[in-house]
Order: C-alpha cells, then structure tokens, then sequence
C-alpha cells in the first residue's frame, strides 16, 4: 500500500484557509447587520456655517453674508506698479564667493534676499559692503542688476 499524500503541513494549511474564510463570513455578515442603509435626507445633508466648517444643523439666516459676484478677486493680484524712485534699493552684501562669481544682497527695506552674480557688477564687491540696486525677477526669484559700492 501506498503512502498517504496529505502531509501534516498540507492539513494545517486547510485549516487555515477554512478557518479564515469562516472569519471573513463572520465580519460581512457583522457589517451587513450594522450598516445604516436608507438614511433620510436630512441625515445625510451636511452644511457650512459662518466660518465655513462643516456643520449637521442648518445655518442661522441673519448671519448669512451675501457677496457680490464682482467683489469676488480670483488669481494672485498683480504686483503694485514701483514708482521711479522705489526702484533703487540699499542693502548689505550677505555672502559673496570671487571664485565661482555669485552672491546675496539682503535689502535693508523689506530684508529680502536678492541673487547677484558677477556680471551684474559695476566695481568689486566683498561680504559686509553696503550697496545700492535694481531688483528684477528671475527664473528662481529676485535678481540684483546695476549693484554698485554706496559705503
């Protein structure tokens, strides 16, 4: 006679199996027995309140605010235009390597920082120096044009 071809590992992998499909019945029919389904209307509504939270009670209507469609600004608000004389910014050099040509200017104004290369130079410039510039927007934000020594 012939061995048997149910090993003990083949047995407890059947049990398993079994045993987690008994569970997984078990878990639906639980969610099934719980579930809230045929909500009215009202139970589902959500509504916003003054503040603009997520509320379940209805907002009270003397705290409505009402708002003009042409009030309304959407999109990032263009940029002041600068007068002539707001152009010419002061500020002290931050950091600035002669080797590789580049710096930073932090304006003394508004303390930005603006990007200087060397090119931009008009005279030598080392860390510490006050200097006076344009600003202009570059590809990663602003950059120091017309740069010269003040101090």
């Amino acid at each position: 006679m012939g061995k048997s071809q149910e090993t003990f590992g083949k047995k407890e992998k059947e049990k398993k199996k079994l045993k987690d499909r008994r569970e997984k019945a078990e878990k639906m029919a639980e969610r099934k027995a719980n579930s809230k389904k045929g909500k009215s209307l009202e139970e589902m509504m959500a509504y916003i309140d003054e503040n603009g939270n997520l509320s379940s009670t209805p907002p009270d209507p003397r705290r409505m605010k009402v708002f003009k469609q042409e009030d309304m600004k959407i999109g990032v608000p263009k940029p002041e235009e600068r007068r002539q004389g707001e152009t010419i910014r002061s500020g002290v050099v931050t950091f600035f390597n002669d080797a590789k040509g580049f710096g930073f200017i932090k304006d003394l104004q508004t303390q930005e920082s603006a990007f200087i290369h060397v090119n931009r130079l008009s005279e030598p410039i080392k860390e510490n120096d006050k200097v006076s510039f344009e600003v202009e927007m570059g590809i990663k934000g602003l950059n120091a044009v017309n740069v010269k020594k003040t101090g």
